[in-house]
């Protein structure tokens, strides 16, 4: 017996599909009347925590309904990415968040994406928990970073860079973690590791 194939249109995708939808609102609101009104930074903020919490929302929603799609699976990570590295690309264009931190971040995150496509002809490499505590991180240090901090104890902005500090060692060793697992997969693949990477 042959089952229909999940409609890509299910409640999972549209979920993914309106994360995606967010990030150019989200610019514009970050952006606005030179990206350091109270106003602006809260709505902002608000957007991203909205998208970044409902990142869990359509994975759930796929497994619980059983319509777990391809186009699910290649939306999902896109959609994370493209919020993240807009939040940081912005924040370091505004001057509140140093070029080195955006730039090794995205560099990890492409690396380890375009790393993962080149291992799908062996096998699907599933995020980690380090991965997941990773994007959590990478969550809360940018959501404080979003807030507008010059009208805010100066706690707020410690505890921001604090958090950043350790997203940001999380973010490198979980890289140098999926590294090791994909030299370890090609091994055993017979592939020898430089090959192809």
């Amino acid at each position: 017996m042959v089952h229909d194939a999940p409609s890509v249109w299910n409640p999972a995708n549209v979920v993914t599909m309106l994360r995606i939808a967010v990030v150019p609102v989200f610019a514009m609101a970050l952006l606005a009347d030179g990206g350091h009104t109270v106003g602006g930074r809260v709505l902002a903020t608000g957007l991203f925590v909205l998208a970044a919490a409902s990142d869990r929302l359509d994975g759930w929603l796929a497994r619980r309904s059983g319509q777990v799609t391809d186009l699910g699976k290649m939306l999902d990570p896109i959609a994370d990415k493209l919020l993240v590295g807009s939040a940081l690309v912005l924040l370091s264009w505004l001057g509140d968040l140093w070029w080195a931190v955006t730039v090794l971040v995205l560099l990890r995150e492409v690396g380890i994406t375009v790393m993962r496509f080149f291992l799908l002809r062996y096998v699907v490499l599933p995020a980690s928990r380090g991965g997941k505590l990773k994007t959590v991180l990478q969550a809360v240090a940018i959501s404080l970073y979003l807030l507008p901090l010059d009208h805010l104890p100066a706690f707020v902005g410690w505890l921001a860079a604090a958090a950043m500090g350790v997203a940001v060692l999380v973010t490198v060793l979980t890289g140098l973690d999926y590294v090791r697992d994909a030299v370890r997969i090609r091994r055993a693949a017979g592939v020898p590791p430089a090959a192809g990477l």
